[in-house]
């Protein structure tokens, strides 16, 4: 499970019409991304964005008592009942990090967003698209490189040590 100061947010992949949440977002797959600040990323799949999905994907992957810095979306707003201490981000009045004085702490989503962006332009880029039945894959593929990227010739060495 992950502790200490997590960022949560989703995000809408692949598909073939263009849009955002809700309408036009048909054929979309919904993922979920959770990141430990200085630690591991830990990503879902998720069937919509609904808060019970949202809240028990939460209660799963992040430990009661933590801290968790998401965006405005609506679904997250149970979490403070589940022991968590979450503050959200307002990124629709152009508000990206919020400063706790109490906690000296700041609270963004930049890194678990940085994740999704550099996952969509990988898809785009190599793959062009993919579907969903092939989703998880690609998912676990970049999230064990995300998660292991401060190893030098990571994939080199496990490639030798296979064969």
């Amino acid at each position: 499970m992950l502790q200490g100061h997590v960022e949560i947010d989703e995000a809408y992949v692949g598909g073939k019409r263009p849009g955002k949440r809700g309408r036009g977002a048909a054929g979309k797959t919904i993922v979920m991304g959770f990141k430990e600040r200085g630690g591991r990323l830990v990503t879902e799949i998720i069937p919509n964005v609904k808060l019970i999905t949202l809240r028990a994907e939460t209660l799963k992957t992040v430990e009661a008592g933590s801290t968790v810095s998401t965006d405005e979306l609506y679904s997250y707003r149970l979490l403070k009942e589940h022991g968590y201490s979450h503050v959200a981000v307002k990124q629709c009045a152009k508000e990206w990090v919020v400063y706790d004085a109490e906690s000296d702490t700041l609270h963004h989503t930049n890194h678990v967003e940085s994740f999704w962006r550099h996952f969509k332009h990988s898809i785009r880029g190599t793959h062009v698209s993919i579907s969903q039945r092939h989703m998880r894959k690609y998912l676990d593929e970049f999230t064990f490189r995300a998660n292991h990227r401060a190893e030098a010739n990571l994939m080199f060495d496990r490639l030798v040590v296979a064969f």
